[in-house]
């Protein structure tokens, strides 16, 4: 139950670059979790954000128009569909106790139900520092197997062109870096999930898609507003 009269509810996605094909492809993947008589989804960008999340310094870029914007709309729960996860903490603060989740997070740990060792596909070789420092302050480096670069952007990840450079360092991951999961590091990279499982012969973890299902998990099972 939301706090807008027992209705569902809305989750917010937000693509916090401004790159119109990685938020369509953030939107084609959600499409599964939208159900009958369950929370609305609505995935947006961040007309000014940069092309994409490819430094730190983008990264930090972002996360004040992310606070203000969040503190602003009137959504239930929260997703930051970008695997740097920006300003995750200050947009939950921002969020006054609305549910806020970071794709990065959420993929993470659905990879470790799925098996030992995860590996995440980066965009590119600062991607891969930033993976490092995350697995770290999670707590799960001890069951990282590393991160493999395909030197893209973000606008580029969802390109079909491109689907075999993500086959191969799926393969990379599984067969030199002994994963036994594989992460998407990119929202735009959600097209390629399929292709990727069925050519590596492991799972392949989808991140926007898991953090929407938990958004609405955290919204299905909240206790109701005092009075309903």
């Amino acid at each position: 139950m939301s706090r807008t009269g027992g209705r569902p509810g809305t989750i917010l996605v937000i693509n916090p670059n401004s790159s119109q094909s990685v938020t369509a492809a953030i939107d084609i993947a959600v499409e599964p979790l939208r159900i009958a008589g369950g929370p609305t989804i609505e995935v947006i960008d961040l007309p000014e954000g940069p092309p994409g999340i490819m430094t730190q310094q983008d990264s930090d870029s972002v996360i004040l128009p992310l606070a203000r914007l969040t503190k602003a709309h009137p959504a239930d729960a929260f997703v930051i569909a970008c695997f740097s996860d920006p300003g995750l903490h200050a947009v939950r603060e921002a969020a006054g106790g609305r549910p806020v989740m970071g794709i990065a997070e959420w993929g993470i740990l659905r990879a470790r139900t799925l098996g030992e060792r995860f590996g995440i596909i980066a965009l590119s070789p600062n991607s891969i520092k930033r993976q490092q420092r995350l697995t770290r302050t999670m707590g799960v480096d001890s069951r990282f197997a590393g991160s493999w670069s395909v030197g893209l952007s973000a606008a580029e990840s969802a390109e079909a062109s491109i689907r075999d450079r993500m086959i191969e360092a799926g393969r990379a991951l599984v067969q030199t870096l002994r994963a036994d999961v594989v992460v998407l590091g990119c929202a735009g990279m959600a097209s390629h999930r399929s292709a990727i499982e069925k050519a590596i012969g492991c799972p392949v973890v989808e991140p926007s898609q898991q953090a929407v299902a938990a958004a609405m998990g955290a919204l299905l099972l909240r206790e109701p507003p005092a009075g309903t």
